[in-house]
């Protein structure tokens, strides 16, 4: 009995989000949904969310495509359904199809980043959107999916005690409840202080399989972190004890870059000082800088920083899958038992 009510509210939470809340013939207040996320979600299996900004402004086409293509086919060959979450022409759209992908990439920069303050506006103005770690989080809790796999966070940026300048992928943490798998937060931003606030946010951060928070093209940053995971049914544990508790905050699962792509992590550090120069003498701050820096790094390293990334992409899409496997696992022995655990 307490099965079959678990799928009738999930069908009521999807019926809810794929179709209008009212009539305005924009598409404020729909979700699109698509069919393969839909019933995989209505049946409990499997869901590992994505963002679209890598797609859009992290590579340029066709390799932002290949790539887009590339990580959902890691995701659905470890089991679980992907849920690339992006606003095409005003809809937010959990789950793309292979044309839609064409569309964000072909667009690429052309599309908005879109992060958690820009979602009204890239609705109300039928524009479209990339969605920012946040944004993403935002969609997939809205939907009920509790996984969202990314490259790196956002994070304070270097001289942030200065500038304020402090993504609000570490605020979105703090307030939305989805597991965040990344290889750590980006090192041309300040590890520590990002770590302080994501602390002061009350976010769980674990780091898988190691005792030190990666930085994205290291394994290493020098600072330890407070929680320890080495597999994936514990990776699921802890999510499933965050969201039975009603902490109301998000988790973040660092995962460190895999050790072949890491023996170029000396040679990006160098890169990034020179880029981050550059940067403070152009003046370009805020979502910008993010994405120039990226590019500039690439530059210079002559293309080595482009593919570890893709490769720490790739190897966090594999974990993020088995994890959601474990997850759902937890969820359809519960079902079955007929009795919801809490804690």
């Amino acid at each position: 009995m307490a099965s079959s009510s678990s799928a009738l509210s999930r069908l009521s939470n999807l019926r809810g989000h794929l179709h209008p809340s009212h009539s305005n013939k924009g598409g404020v207040g729909f979700i699109k949904i698509s069919p393969e996320v839909s019933e995989a979600l209505s049946n409990g299996y499997a869901v590992v969310a994505l963002e679209s900004t890598i797609i859009s402004h992290g590579m340029p086409y066709p390799k932002n495509l290949e790539t887009a293509r590339e990580v959902e086919a890691v995701v659905r060959e470890n089991g679980a359904v992907p849920a690339t979450i992006a606003i095409l022409d005003g809809i937010p759209c959990v789950g793309l199809s292979m044309e839609e992908l064409e569309k964000l990439a072909n667009l690429g920069p052309r599309a908005q980043k879109t992060a958690r303050r820009d979602i009204a506006h890239v609705v109300a103005t039928g524009g479209n959107g990339a969605t920012t770690v946040s944004a993403t989080m935002f969609f997939a809790s809205m939907v009920g999916i509790p996984l969202f796999v990314t490259g790196g966070i956002g994070g304070v940026h270097r001289h942030g005690e200065h500038t304020m300048d402090i993504s609000s992928d570490l605020t979105e943490l703090g307030r939305t409840p989805v597991a965040v798998i990344s290889a750590g937060v980006k090192s041309i931003l300040d590890v520590p202080r990002t770590l302080e606030y994501l602390e002061t946010q009350g976010v769980c951060v674990a780091a898988y399989r190691t005792n030190e928070f990666p930085a994205f093209f290291s394994e290493t940053s020098g600072c330890k972190v407070p929680c320890r995971i080495d597999t994936p049914e514990d990776c699921a544990q802890l999510i499933d004890a965050n969201l039975k508790l009603e902490l109301g905050t998000g988790i973040l699962i660092a995962v460190p870059i895999p050790k072949e792509h890491a023996a170029s992590g000396r040679l990006i550090e160098s890169a990034i000082k020179r880029a981050l120069e550059e940067a403070r003498d152009k003046n370009i701050i805020g979502n910008a800088a993010t994405p120039f820096l990226l590019a500039r790094v690439n530059e210079l390293t002559g293309g080595a920083s482009l593919a570890s990334n893709i490769a720490l992409v790739k190897n966090n899409a594999l974990v993020g899958a088995k994890i959601s496997v474990a997850l759902a696992q937890i969820k359809e022995r519960e079902n079955k038992g007929g009795v919801k655990t809490t804690l």
